[in-house]
């Protein structure tokens, strides 16, 4: 399977404001996200994006070359497109200079599901925990140090 794909089809929300699975992967599966610096960078600029761009991040987990996250938009948000970009655009000047890597850091596009219910919510959540164990990354799910919980989305 080619990891990049020209021309993905983004659904459309079925409601006015839906909880979105995102994931969002590195150039060429570049493993550089597991570390402390690409963490705190993608940290603290999902902890802005609700004044910043009316976006709200739940659940997160960043994985080597990827991350898996939860976010529901604000009545005045941003196009989900133009979200990921602003926060892809930041993420990776950030980041490549605190690495010293060359840019590009993400992948062009990115996977997105529109969520229906706290159970599909709770289901997502459930596989997307056990990547680390997955990938043998660590044993159990608490001992992945790359992962949160910004704000509790709520059906």
């Amino acid at each position: 399977m080619h990891s990049e794909h020209k021309h993905l089809v983004h659904l459309q929300p079925f409601s006015r404001h839906p909880t979105v699975f995102l994931t969002v992967v590195t150039h060429h599966r570049r493993p550089l996200l597991a570390c402390h610096e690409a963490y705190a960078v993608l940290v603290g600029i999902w902890n802005r994006s609700p004044v910043a761009d009316g976006w709200f991040v739940g659940r997160f987990i960043v994985m080597p070359d990827h991350v898996h996250l939860f976010a529901r938009p604000s009545a005045d948000a941003k196009l989900l497109a133009h979200w990921i970009q602003t926060w892809k655009s930041l993420s990776s000047r950030q980041i490549t200079a605190l690495l010293k890597i060359t840019p590009p850091l993400w992948q062009k596009d990115y996977f997105d599901r529109f969520l229906r219910s706290a159970d599909n919510y709770q289901g997502k959540w459930n596989y997307v925990v056990m990547n680390p164990m997955r990938k043998r990354l660590c044993s159990r799910p608490a001992e992945w140090p790359w992962q949160g919980e910004l704000t509790e989305l709520r059906f």
